[in-house]
């Protein structure tokens, strides 16, 4: 096994995709003057997103409509174990870190959602050597990227319910400032701006948050928050309609749900009427990848930095997560194949080990931004792409490959 993982490793570690990942990886360490345009990176995600759709939906067309029970079945599974994640995640980071309980929240939500950067160069890997997987995989990457919103919007109320200040603090964590009020009792009243009603402050802080979340419909990796003093005071509710766009009709899901559904219904009209759109789709999907990577090592390597503030623990968890994560699911896999006699295909559990391994960067961001605001979004974007990404880029889907070839043995 560890002869097999050598050479797939050797083999892929020198291709065009990861070359472009570490060149991207040096730019700033070297303090070379270049920034990747951002409309540029947007129309790279765009494509990606929709490329990965198209052709996913072309190979729906290709299923009989016997199997879609079993399908159905092993997407609630993967919605459910990436649940699940989320709350090991949380867990894990309790044992290893003394990050305050906010930010362990929103590190728990981006982990137990997934990766489109990820499962696109995982995509990329399998076609090079060979390895064949199902065609409803990119379902799966839009199903499983909901329970990590999901997740972070749950740990977040519960602490909101147990006296969470303005500033994320807990009662027993640096910094807590107790709640001015006014009056005594549990019904005493907050206490508004000198000079307004309290009805006047309520109505200004609303105004306020409408200005503040009017949010870009593609986000960013590099986004940083409002250094503003009061931006941590305006809260969102936990729960609206803003909130249930951003979880449910993020631009990211609904690009990709697009492209499945259009791949679906041309590829249903046969062969002839997707052969033309497949040589932009398909056949240039591979140096579009090269140049998203390249992005995505200018924003790991950037990210690094912030983790000197988290400690050696949170390193460990970065690098430490995906290898827990990821085996997890190829055996959940292997499990749910040999109960329901699925046919999967090898490239199949691989690609279910990355959506499980892989870390959010683009979905829970923006629901964080909106929702959680009190979170810093500086540390779970520094594990999510300066450890999680890079691991799972170079090291992670030949190491997954192997793994899945030794489970696959065991059943």
């Amino acid at each position: 096994m560890l002869q097999e993982f050598w050479q797939n490793f050797t083999h892929n570690l020198f291709k065009p995709l990861l070359l472009f990942f570490y060149f991207g990886f040096l730019i700033p360490i070297l303090k070379v003057r270049f920034e990747f345009p951002y409309v540029i990176y947007q129309g790279l995600t765009m494509y990606l997103l929709l490329a990965i759709g198209w052709h996913g939906g072309e190979e729906l067309a290709k299923i009989s409509a016997g199997s879609v029970g079993v399908i159905v079945g092993f997407m609630v599974l993967g919605f459910v174990l990436n649940f699940l994640i989320g709350g090991i995640a949380y867990l894990l980071l309790n044992w290893l870190t003394s990050l305050r309980r906010i930010d362990r929240a929103t590190v728990a939500g981006y982990y137990g959602s997934d990766s489109a950067g990820t499962f696109a160069t995982c995509v990329a890997v399998l076609t090079a050597v060979g390895m064949a997987f199902n065609a409803y995989m990119p379902v799966m990457l839009a199903v499983m990227e909901i329970p990590g919103c999901l997740v972070a919007l749950y740990f977040v109320a519960r602490l909101r319910h147990r006296g969470m200040d303005a500033a994320g603090n807990m009662a027993d964590e640096p910094g807590y400032t107790a709640p001015v009020t006014v009056g005594v009792g549990p019904g005493a009243a907050a206490m508004p701006p000198h000079g307004q009603s309290l009805e006047e402050a309520e109505h200004e802080r609303g105004i306020e948050q409408e200005l503040e979340f009017s949010l870009e419909k593609l986000d960013h990796p590099d986004w940083e928050p409002d250094p503003s003093p009061h931006t941590a005071r305006k809260r969102a509710p936990i729960f609206s309609r803003e909130l249930f766009q951003e979880v449910f009709l993020n631009p990211g899901l609904v690009l990709l749900m697009g492209g499945i559904i259009i791949g679906l219904v041309s590829g249903l009209q046969g062969q002839k009427v997707v052969a033309d759109d497949d040589r932009f789709f398909v056949l240039a999907f591979q140096g579009v990848l090269c140049l998203f990577l390249l992005e995505m090592g200018m924003t790991a390597s950037r990210k690094l930095k912030d983790l000197r503030t988290a400690g050696p623990g949170f390193i460990f968890f970065g690098l430490l997560a995906p290898n827990i994560f990821a085996p997890l699911g190829i055996l959940v896999a292997h499990a749910y194949s040999s109960l329901t006699h699925a046919d999967f295909k090898p490239g199949t559990y691989v690609l279910f080990a990355v959506l499980c391994g892989a870390a959010s960067y683009i979905a829970v961001p923006a629901v964080q931004r909106l929702a959680i605001p009190e979170a810093s979004p500086t540390l779970p974007l520094a594990a999510s792409l300066g450890l999680t990404f890079s691991y799972n880029v170079t090291i992670g889907i030949p190491l997954y490959i192997e793994v899945n070839r030794l489970i696959a043995h065991w059943f």
